[in-house]
């Protein structure tokens, strides 16, 4: 019976996981089948394997095994090897059955808050990390600092310097910073006019152009004579 409860308990969890959290958060679907694929395969086998002599042993050396593969296929950032991990400690912690049965559900919602947390959007929202390509070759760190500061418009925490092209007048960094918080325009603040103006100001008169001048009819400069 406990069994099927763990099953069916890896099965929402996973699901919380790569749907409601990771395609939320970063579309990407071929990662979504990978996680599912992943995490059935591990609960299938831990499961497998639970009945057996080895049991645990087996498994965290099944789980060492696993977690040394290097996949290949597209370059991952760090936030999507976590999820790799998730899925995979979800499907050994419900095929494994640790006892009591609260103790196996706890540490599967531990993994998820985890996840929810660590990687939810509001968590130090302003900090980024960039590789930046300058236009000329810059050594004197002051100056690499002020200079990337000015591009990124943010503060810089560290800068590595991974490539100093004197030839071609180029650098390339490895960029850690925070953004600054946009400042408000006047227009936000309710201040539509120039500095210093306090009322709009007169519109030019206009111009008479020159043919209406020329229609007008002249008035004599004398009075006329008899």
């Amino acid at each position: 019976m406990n069994t099927i409860i763990l099953m069916a308990a890896d099965l929402a969890a996973i699901t919380i996981l790569t749907l409601a959290l990771y395609l939320r958060r970063h579309r990407r679907r071929d990662l979504v089948v990978s996680y599912l694929g992943m995490n059935v395969g591990v609960l299938a086998v831990a499961t497998a394997l639970s009945g057996s002599a080895a049991g645990v042993g087996l498994g965290l050396g099944l789980f060492g095994v696993l977690s040394i593969i290097r996949l290949r296929s597209t370059e991952l950032a760090q936030h999507e090897v976590a999820y790799y991990f998730s899925a995979l400690a979800l499907g050994l912690i419900a095929g494994i059955g640790v006892e009591p049965l609260w103790l196996t559900l706890s540490l599967m919602a531990l993994v998820l808050l985890v996840m929810f947390v660590g990687d939810n959007p509001r968590v130090l929202p302003a900090y980024r990390h960039q590789t930046v390509v300058l236009d000329r070759a810059i050594n004197s760190e002051p100056e690499l600092y002020a200079r990337l500061e000015e591009v990124l418009n943010g503060t810089v925490h560290s800068a590595t310097i991974q490539e100093l092209d004197l030839v071609n007048d180029k650098t390339i960094v490895d960029v850690r910073y925070a953004v600054r918080p946009p400042q408000p325009r006047h227009s936000q603040l309710g201040f539509d006019q120039p500095a210093g103006a306090l009322t709009p100001a007169p519109q030019e008169l206009p111009v008479q152009s020159q043919h209406a001048v020329q229609s007008q009819p002249s008035l004599p400069t004398s009075a006329g004579v008899a």
